[in-house]
C-alpha cells in the first residue's frame, strides 16, 4: 500500500472534562476508501473537524505526506489538498449550479479596470465536470434546489475534486438519500478512488460502507476500537462490532421475554 497522504497519530481532543477523542490513530492513502464507522456520539464529527482544521488536537499530531502539520484554519486544509464535504453540503439552493460550483472562487474576466463574473466559463466547466461524474444537467444555470439529493452530493464532490482535492472527507453522504440516489453517490466515491484520490467515508451505515470501502476503522465513545482491511472481516462481523454484539444479544433476549409475557 502507498504511503498515507494524511495521518492522525495518537490524537486526543478534550472539551473541558469531556473526552471527545482519546488516542485515535487514522490514515488514508491515495486511491483508497477508508471508512470511519461509529454510532451517534462516537466522535466522528469531532474527528472530521480535527482533520479539516476546525479544531486543533490537544494531544498527538497530524501528518500530511509524512510531515507534521498544524492547521490554523479550514483554508489551510484545503491548501494542503484536503477537502471536506459536510452533510449540509454548503450549497445555496436559490443560486445556479454553476455559481455554486465556483462559490467563493468565482472566475473573473476583466474589461479594463472592471472585473466581471465569467458566466460562460463557469457554466461550461460545471457542466463538463458533472458530466464526467455521470451527472447530466439540463442547464448549468438551473437552481441547485431543483437537483435531487444525490445530484447535490455529486456537485459538492465534483467541486472539491476540480479544485485539486487529494483527500475527500465525506460526512454521512448517503444518510438522507433513497436507494437510487445513494447508489449514485457510491459510484462517485469509486470514481474518485480510481482517480487516485483518498476518500474518508464517514458513516453509520455498514451496508453502504462495505460496498466501497478498502479499510474500516471503528470509533466508540471517542476511542478507536480497531482497523480492519476488507479481506480481514465480512459485513456481518463489521456490523456486529459496530453495533456491539453483546448489547444486541441482550436486547434480543429482553424482547423475547416481553413477547412471551404479553402472549401469556
Amino acid at each position: 500500500m502507498a504511503e498515507p497522504y494524511v495521518e492522525l497519530k495518537s490524537v486526543s481532543k478534550y472539551f473541558g472534562s469531556v473526552v471527545a477523542l482519546k488516542d485515535v490513530s487514522f490514515d488514508v492513502c491515495p486511491g483508497e476508501v477508508h471508512c470511519l464507522l461509529g454510532d451517534n456520539g462516537a466522535g466522528k464529527s469531532t474527528l472530521i473537524k480535527t482533520l479539516s482544521g476546525v479544531y486543533a488536537p490537544d494531544e498527538g499530531e497530524i501528518r500530511v505526506q509524512g510531515k507534521p502539520t498544524r492547521f490554523a484554519s479550514p483554508a489551510d486544509t484545503r491548501n494542503s489538498g484536503i477537502a471536506t464535504v459536510y452533510q449540509d453540503l454548503a450549497l445555496v439552493p436559490l443560486m445556479s449550479v454553476a455559481r455554486n460550483f465556483f462559490l467563493g472562487r468565482e472566475p473573473m474576466r476583466k474589461f479594463g479596470p472592471i472585473s466581471q463574473f465569467d458566466a460562460e466559463f463557469a457554466n461550461r466547466t460545471a457542466y463538463d465536470e458533472l458530466a464526467a461524474m455521470g451527472i447530466q444537467l439540463r442547464d448549468p444555470e438551473q437552481p441547485v434546489g431543483t437537483l435531487s439529493g444525490g445530484e447535490r452530493q455529486c456537485l459538492a464532490i465534483a467541486r472539491a475534486v476540480y479544485f485539486g482535492a487529494k483527500v475527500l472527507i465525506l460526512d454521512e453522504p448517503t444518510s438522507a438519500l433513497g436507494v437510487h440516489q445513494a447508489s449514485v453517490v457510491l459510484k462517485l466515491i469509486v470514481q474518485s478512488k480510481a482517480r487516485g484520490i483518498g476518500v474518508i467515508f464517514i458513516s453509520h451505515n455498514v451496508h453502504h460502507a462495505y460496498v466501497v470501502g478498502d479499510r474500516f476503522t471503528l470509533l466508540k465513545r471517542g476511542r478507536c476500537t480497531g482497523t480492519y482491511a476488507k479481506s480481514e472481516i465480512d459485513r456481518d462481523q463489521l456490523l456486529n462490532l459496530m453495533a456491539g454484539g453483546k448489547e444486541l444479544v441482550d436486547l434480543e433476549q429482553e424482547l423475547g421475554k416481553v413477547a412471551k409475557n404479553s402472549s401469556a
